[in-house]
């Protein structure tokens, strides 16, 4: 499908999905210029984007795959595509992973995972296989035995294994302690968290001719972001122009960001989809442009509507909605989610305030993580298999939350984790 004008969609839009159509009353009948849409709000956009009596879709619900994105199981989120749109994602994907370093004939192991509507497992699958250059794809997906992944990596002497960190590092500690290194790989694609330094000295053990890339920039909600930009950078990124538009905005102002070197949240609008939008919607990540006007940025971690925590994926408001429901008292008067990394693993705190902090028990420490876990189960599997730390607590007065210096305003997500 080509890509459509900015104002012939966004009259779609309006015209076909009554959530736009409530978002947008205020503007002019003509809109020619990104800048001049608000910016969506996620709590209304989900609202609005549920499996029955959906708002925000522009057509019934008769032709499309779906996924369900980050949020827990009482708030699942989920992202429809057609077919067309589909092919088209993962085309110009597929595209970006030449430039990631995907060579002709090169054999691909997919260790991302599949089923309960996960799109990670599929889309990269899709995507080498729309890509212009020829690839043997091997679709092992991320739950498979131990020796069963090894022994496949072995026998087609695998040159390019992708995944998330946490699985191509779990992998990578099991082959090490077997004594079994992987020479032939060259190429870790790692996508859907960051990877950390402390990693890579374990990543070479098990893999001592590979070169740790990003395979790219996605997510199913929000959709094509960055294609990995080759460097020693692996958090730089070039916008998919002309597929979408990308903005980073000032925090305050949701104004563009102009300057070079100053963080901001990325926003993206999609030219593609129609079934349904996406114009001007937060990714969920902070990010500086690099070359403003070549497209280029650099990932800096996630902003406020969501947060990365090893391979689980949390919604800010989801979390607060939660530890609401479990304080029937009142007693908590604020949330923060701070992520931590310590022995080499990411972890939750959930940083709770409270008018006597002192005076909190155990007993309502427990209550909080036993209601997030139950809503995110995930976590909790995670933190058994040991690719996260447990969930924790930490109960503070009020004025001992961080905030925003310039506004004074409560900062939700507090990362504390060393990007590099």
């Amino acid at each position: 499908m080509p890509v459509q004008s900015f104002a012939e969609l966004i009259r779609f839009a309006r015209r076909n999905s009554p959530f736009y159509q409530e978002l947008y009353a205020h503007l002019p009948e003509d809109v020619a210029h990104v800048t001049e849409l608000p910016v969506v709000p996620q709590a209304e956009f989900w609202r609005a984007n549920s499996p029955r009596d959906n708002r925000l879709l522009t057509a019934p619900l008769d032709e499309a795959v779906v996924f369900r994105s980050g949020g827990t199981t009482g708030s699942p989120k989920f992202s429809y595509y057609t077919r067309t749109e589909w092919r088209d994602f993962t085309t110009a994907f597929g595209s970006g992973l030449v430039t990631a370093g995907l060579r002709p004939g090169h054999r691909v192991a997919d260790l991302f995972y599949a089923g309960d509507l996960y799109a990670s497992f599929s889309f990269i699958l899709d995507s080498l296989h729309r890509s212009p250059v020829t690839n043997v794809r091997l679709p092992i997906g991320g739950a498979a035995p131990f020796e069963s992944t090894a022994g496949t990596l072995e026998e087609f002497a695998v040159q390019v294994v992708a995944g998330t960190p946490t699985t191509l590092c779990a992998l990578a500690a099991r082959l090490t302690a077997a004594g079994r290194p992987m020479p032939h790989v060259e190429l870790l694609f790692f996508g859907g968290e960051c990877l950390f330094g402390d990693q890579l000295p374990l990543l070479r053990a098990a893999f001592p001719n590979a070169v740790a890339r990003s395979l790219g920039y996605a997510s199913v909600d929000a959709g094509l972001l960055g294609e990995a930009v080759p460097g020693d950078d692996p958090r730089v990124h070039r916008a998919f122009t002309p597929h979408t538009v990308v903005e980073i905005l000032h925090d305050e102002t949701d104004r563009p960001v102009e300057a070079e070197g100053t963080a901001g949240r990325l926003v993206v609008t999609d030219l593609r989809r129609r079934l349904m939008p996406v114009l001007r919607y937060p990714a969920g990540d902070r990010a500086e442009w690099v070359d403003r006007a070549a497209g280029v940025f650099r990932i800096l971690g996630r902003a406020e509507e969501g947060v990365r925590v090893g391979p689980v994926s949390l919604h800010t408001q989801d979390v607060h909605d939660i530890v609401k429901e479990a304080d029937p008292a009142g007693a908590v008067t604020a949330l923060q989610l701070v992520v931590r990394r310590v022995d080499g693993r990411d972890g939750l705190v959930l940083r709770l305030a409270a008018q006597e902090p002192a005076r909190m028990d155990e007993e309502s420490t427990l209550l909080v993580i036993k209601a997030v876990l139950a809503g995110r189960p995930l976590y909790d599997s995670a933190a058994d298999a040991g690719h996260v730390n447990p969930l924790a607590v930490e109960w503070v007065r009020h004025e001992d939350l961080a905030v925003n210096a310039r506004s004074g305003k409560l900062v939700r997500v507090v990362d504390e984790r060393p990007h590099s």
